[in-house]
């Protein structure tokens, strides 16, 4: 059987006995053989060649500023910089998922590169789903990690890679359409991006395609691939809180008693926040709505607080630019807490 989202590191990695991820030595070997740090034959100096070498042997070795200031190359010494800080911080959480969410409960401003918090989410998720899983839930899974396209066809909503998106946007001349281009000609999106529907029919081929990130997923509502995304988010609440929710579509909040709303983006967040103070929303920003959903709590009303035993509503929407950034995180931090007995 293939394996899924081997480019995760996953496979480098560790399982405490809470079921939790450990960096290995190997895990941060991989991040000093990216070509950013390799040494490279007859550019790197002698002391960016001893460096590397030391930290491959001992990756978890102190390296001073002294170290960084002998090497004669700024950029080769800013990308350590990063993978360091990158490094100390998963050394102090003991494990990825506290590194995950240390990043977002500790004030702090965030410093990381967001492709280094992909990366976590990448490794987070694949701890979480195994290649036995519902296949649409693997690829709604994929939105935890990575940005989306999102294009209208026919009525139906489609999600597809960005990455993978941009690679086929090319035009027969060997340019590239522009954003504004694409927001104006959905059918210039369409002839470019020729990416397969996951469906009923080709559902057998996701496994061995994971790492290509080149499946669709139509999350129209009432389709599959709507109710995929959430049992995505019921599994990432339960695996890093503990705590059981139910998720489901809604189309629309008709709600007297509304108390709790997440948006699981930043337009969603402000779309939301307006539309619980009763603010008017115009139609275009209505119609980047992918979906809205309310969550429940099952945890049982004994000890709880009001706000945990009304729904909480979340939102997800597409940015003027056609782009879906998911921020997982908000399930996490922005939940009601539970009250003290």
């Amino acid at each position: 059987m293939s394996d899924l989202w081997s480019t995760s590191g996953y496979a480098l990695l560790d399982r405490n006995e809470d079921g939790y991820l450990v960096v290995t030595d190997d895990f941060i070997r991989a991040y000093l053989a990216r070509p950013e740090l390799a040494p490279v034959e007859g550019e790197s100096c002698d002391n960016e060649r001893a460096l590397h070498a030391r930290l491959f042997e001992n990756p978890w070795d102190r390296v001073s500023p002294d170290d960084l200031n002998a090497l004669a190359d700024q950029d080769v010494v800013a990308n350590y910089q990063v993978v360091l800080a990158f490094r100390d911080r998963l050394d102090a959480a003991k494990t990825v998922e506290q590194c995950y969410m240390d990043l977002f409960t500790s004030g702090q401003s965030i410093s990381m590169p967001i492709l280094f918090i992909d990366h976590l989410a990448h490794a987070i998720a694949r701890n979480i789903f195994s290649p036995d899983d519902d296949p649409f839930e693997l690829r709604a899974a994929e939105l935890l990690f990575r940005e989306q396209t999102v294009t209208n066809v026919q009525g139906a909503i489609i999600l597809a890679d960005a990455d993978t998106v941009d690679i086929r946007q090319q035009r027969q001349d060997g340019g590239h359409f522009s954003l504004i281009e694409l927001a104006q000609n959905q059918a210039a999106a369409q002839a470019v991006v020729e990416l397969d529907v996951l469906s009923t029919d080709n559902v057998g081929e996701y496994l061995r395609r994971s790492d290509q990130f080149d499946m669709a997923l139509d999350v129209t509502f009432t389709r599959r691939g709507l109710d995929a995304i959430c049992r995505v988010m019921e599994r990432w609440v339960r695996h890093f809180l503990k705590r059981e929710v139910r998720i489901n579509p809604r189309q629309e909040i008709v709600d007297e008693h509304w108390t709790w709303h997440i948006g699981l983006d930043v337009n969603a967040t402000a779309i939301l926040n307006d539309l619980y103070e009763n603010k008017e929303v115009g139609k275009d920003r209505l119609e980047q709505l992918i979906s809205l959903f309310a969550l429940e709590m099952m945890d049982g009303e004994e000890g709880m607080g009001s706000a945990t035993r009304s729904p909480v509503y979340l939102g997800l929407c597409r940015g003027d630019n056609l782009r879906l950034r998911m921020k997982p995180q908000n399930l996490l931090v922005n939940l009601p807490p539970m009250a003290s007995a």
